[in-house]
């Protein structure tokens, strides 16, 4: 049969590409390999007898439009999160930094009688804003034609010359080093920093830059770079899409392998059977396609991702050494352990060895501290926990028992900072099982087809032109004229964003 559009890959972006391009009535086959869609953005019931539905990969949403959202009219509804962060300190867990999004004055305090002084929250306050400043001029930019990386700075900076300095160097200058221009205190720089190493192997001070484009990544969202939480879970989200998409009137079909294709024709080879569209999307990383096609579309060396995902179902939250601070409070947001600069440097050190690091930084996640509607009522009162541990390529995991080691460090790191053992509040399915759910990038490779576990599908790209070609492109071509990218390796692309599918589609429809 022949299409207007085959599109490889059924998670979020392939669904957004599929929904845009079916509403401009386009004829669009959505072909995937797995008996379900979503790709990472899914929620599950992991644990036997327990009605839990946890967001099995992805888990928070900030990079999607609202454009998107509005667009097709996706029943998505999304929560603000009034604590931004919780970070009890490494040295004395008996004492905790609070971000207060609603009580500025709380924060203030809070960062004082950790830290000793005024200055780390002056620092703090000055910092957000001005990457705030630049979140709202960059992200709307996303869904639009590349700019020039000189027409960005432009759009950024105009004629402030503070803005010129801070935009410099977090575009050419290590991590690092801007963090450090910012803040004295080894905690509070640690949790600023954290946001260039979610799913990214790499030391603060490296000259890739890899932890500055992850960084800007994960402050632009919305425009303010907020990370909310999908009522229902991931699910929701993916289910919101495909709902559109098949709305809209696009063939989807799971379950299917593609063997290979041909972008000169625009043949896609299946199991007994074979389909032509006048254009094709691959909504999978950029090496899975690469291995269907004669030539490849991205030759990235080293696509590692770095992190250890585990999902807990509680009977109830834990205890903190901070008396002072609710566990509800503490778990609402971002819950910082072990993360300040030393810690991520020593720890990256150990990852760079091979090793399991010895005490892995990581930080904890509570959707159902906001949205209680991924619990059975029966489970009334228990609490979902995601603990993400950075640091954790897929060689630390090679060596036997290594997966074990490396759940068995990371609760550990948890429980350094608690008041009781993480283990006494875990609760058990109807077999008799602690509820964990353990994620390596192995297990991401194996089961969602990323290369080296990597959430990004590959390293994440500046969100702006990198050569002159590329200047006004939407940054999903291929070398190949009838192949766009529409998945998280598009440039844009990483994160649950759908900004990869709309530019894919915006690419075909407008030109």
């Amino acid at each position: 049969m022949t299409y207007d559009d085959i599109i490889i890959g059924a998670g979020h972006n392939g669904l957004t590409a599929a929904a845009y391009l079916a509403a401009a009535g386009r004829s669009v086959l959505v072909l995937e390999r797995a008996d379900h869609v979503g790709g990472a953005a899914v929620s599950a019931m992991p644990f036997p007898g327990l009605p839990a539905r946890v967001s099995r990969y992805s888990y928070l949403v900030s990079l999607l439009p609202r454009e998107i959202i509005a667009d097709l009219e996706l029943d998505i509804r999304l929560i603000r999160r009034r604590f931004s962060s919780y970070t009890p300190l490494p040295a004395d867990p008996a004492t905790g930094i609070l971000v207060d999004n609603e009580d500025t004055a709380a924060t203030a305090a809070s960062f004082r009688r950790a830290t000793g002084s005024e200055a780390a929250f002056t620092a703090w306050e000055s910092f957000g804003t001005r990457m705030g400043t630049i979140a709202q001029r960059v992200f709307p930019t996303m869904i639009e034609p590349l700019r020039s990386a000189e027409q960005m700075r432009d759009l950024v900076v105009g004629t402030d010359t503070s803005d010129a300095e801070i935009w410099e160097m977090l575009t050419s200058r290590p991590l690092g080093e801007l963090l450090g221009q910012y803040f004295d205190d080894d905690v509070v720089r640690g949790i600023a920093a954290t946001d260039g190493l979610i799913g990214t192997f790499a030391d603060l001070d490296e000259s890739p830059l890899r932890q500055n484009i992850c960084f800007l990544y994960h402050l632009i969202g919305g425009g303010t770079g907020n990370w909310d939480v999908p009522v229902g879970g991931m699910g929701a989200v993916s289910g919101a899409l495909y709902q559109a998409a098949a709305a809209a009137g696009a063939e989807i079909r799971t379950g299917v392998r593609v063997l290979g294709v041909d972008p000169s024709d625009g043949t896609v080879e299946l199991a007994g059977d074979r389909v032509t569209g006048s254009m094709l999307y691959a909504a999978c990383a950029p090496q899975v396609i690469n291995g269907l096609l004669d030539e490849p579309v991205d030759t990235e060396a080293d696509p590692r991702g770095s992190q250890l995902k585990i999902n807990l179902l509680l009977e109830r939250l834990p205890r903190l050494c901070d008396t002072t601070t609710s566990p509800e409070a503490a778990f609402a947001g971002t819950f910082h352990i072990n993360e300040s600069a030393s810690q991520l440097r020593i720890a990256w050190e150990q990852a760079d060895r091979g090793q399991v690091p010895e005490q892995p930084p990581c930080e904890i996640y509570c959707h159902t501290l906001s949205d209680g509607s991924i619990l059975g009522p029966e489970l009334e009162g228990r609490h979902t926990l995601t603990l993400f541990a950075l640091h954790m390529p897929p060689e630390v995991f090679d060596a036997p028992g290594a997966v074990e080691h490396a759940v068995g460090a990371t609760l550990a790191s948890l429980n350094s900072v608690l008041a009781e053992p993480i283990q006494s509040v875990i609760a058990h399915d109807v077999t008799g099982n602690p509820c964990i759910e353990v994620k390596t990038p192995q297990d991401l490779e194996e089961n969602l087809g990323l290369p080296g576990g990597n959430i990004f599908h590959r390293s994440l790209q500046w969100p702006w032109a990198e050569s002159e070609s590329e200047v006004g492109s939407w940054g999903v071509e291929t070398r190949h004229p009838r192949l766009l990218l529409c998945g998280a390796g598009a440039r844009r692309g990483g994160g649950v964003s759908g900004i990869p599918g709309h530019n894919a589609a915006a690419r075909t429809l407008r030109g």
